[in-house]
């Protein structure tokens, strides 16, 4: 996949584009609809295909007070869009000034002038430009006079076909599902585990002191993560290598009455070493370093929600649980 950064004028002679544009956030099953219309529609035409994006979230730009957290960060999102054989990833920088860009601006300078729009397919209920004035009726309106084809889909469910307002998969959709605990309808609306990045830091150590040590992960705050919980899932290192984990979400409620939101995460017949996993380890030696690390965590299922216990005891007896819980899981 070719990935542009800079809105360069579209060669002369250079083949035109079938092309969607969107935030993309999540890359979900929904937009890998869309996309796949665009490659055969692509193909078909003797066109290149195309996805127009943004180097952030627009509403972070429009509306800051209310944008919403992130499915995914800027390199994930263009890692789900290369795995879908697109053959350009347009990333538009968008600031103040494209913000107040009108709708026929954008078709013409973006759209028209730097990918060589010959076809644009979006959602019926797509908008753009300042204030949301583009739509649907108006890039069919520009089309015409521009040389460009407009394709407007419908949004589909969980099965691909037409769906109702609350049926569509969307990403907001399924910030809503993971805020709510709801796992399991949010990957199956992502096509695939949800998957959160961070750098690993230091702990307090109370995993290493209970038998349990952790991985502290940090999230940039800008991304969402699930409703508070226990879940299974897998982490996965920079050299790829990836590990069946127990994953606690949550400020830690039996130690702490206001603690900090932490992603903790136990490696699975890991040792880790004592200079190495935050938490601390097991003191065994040869144990993987993880400290500074960026860190993939995959959440395949919810096993429980944060509580607090009546002492230690139960608290390990739990936690031995949750291991047995996270192994069945990913079985």
């Amino acid at each position: 996949m070719e990935i542009r950064t800079e809105l360069t004028p579209h060669p002369p002679g250079a083949r035109r584009a079938a092309l969607t544009i969107g935030a993309y956030d999540g890359v979900h099953t929904g937009h890998r609809q869309v996309i796949a219309e665009v490659r055969r529609l692509a193909a078909e035409r003797s066109m290149a295909s195309a996805v127009v994006t943004f180097d952030r979230h627009p509403a972070s730009v429009v509306r800051p007070e209310s944008a919403p957290l992130l499915l995914t960060d800027a390199h994930q999102k263009l890692e789900q869009l290369a795995i879908t054989g697109i053959d350009l990833t347009m990333v538009v920088p968008f600031d103040e000034v494209r913000a107040m860009e009108s709708a026929e601006e954008f078709v013409r300078h973006v759209l028209v002038d730097c990918v060589g729009a010959g076809l644009v397919v979006v959602g019926e209920d797509f908008h753009f430009g300042h204030q949301r004035h583009g739509n649907v009726g108006l890039l069919r309106e520009m089309g015409a006079d521009l040389g460009f084809e407009v394709l407007g889909m419908g949004l589909v469910g969980l099965d691909g076909s037409p769906a109702r307002d609350h049926e569509q998969v969307s990403s907001t959709f399924i910030r809503r599902a993971l805020a709510c605990g709801d796992l399991a309808r949010a990957n199956v609306m992502l096509g695939r585990p949800y998957e959160v990045r961070g750098t690993v830091g230091r702990g307090d150590r109370r995993g290493r002191e209970l038998g349990f040590p952790t991985a502290n992960v940090r999230v940039d705050p800008s991304i969402l993560l699930p409703e508070d919980g226990v879940y299974a899932g897998w982490y996965e290192r920079p050299d790829g290598s990836v590990y069946a984990t127990a994953i606690s979400l949550g400020t830690r409620p039996h130690f702490y009455a206001d603690g900090a939101l932490l992603l903790e995460a136990h490696l699975l017949d890991v040792d880790l070493p004592d200079a190495g996993g935050p938490d601390g380890g097991s003191g065994a030696a040869g144990g993987p370093d993880l400290y500074d690390e960026e860190a993939r965590v995959r959440f395949v299922a919810h096993l429980r929600g944060q509580r607090t216990f009546d002492g230690l005891e139960a608290l390990v007896d739990q936690l031995h649980r949750d291991v047995a819980d996270t192994r069945a899981a990913l079985a």
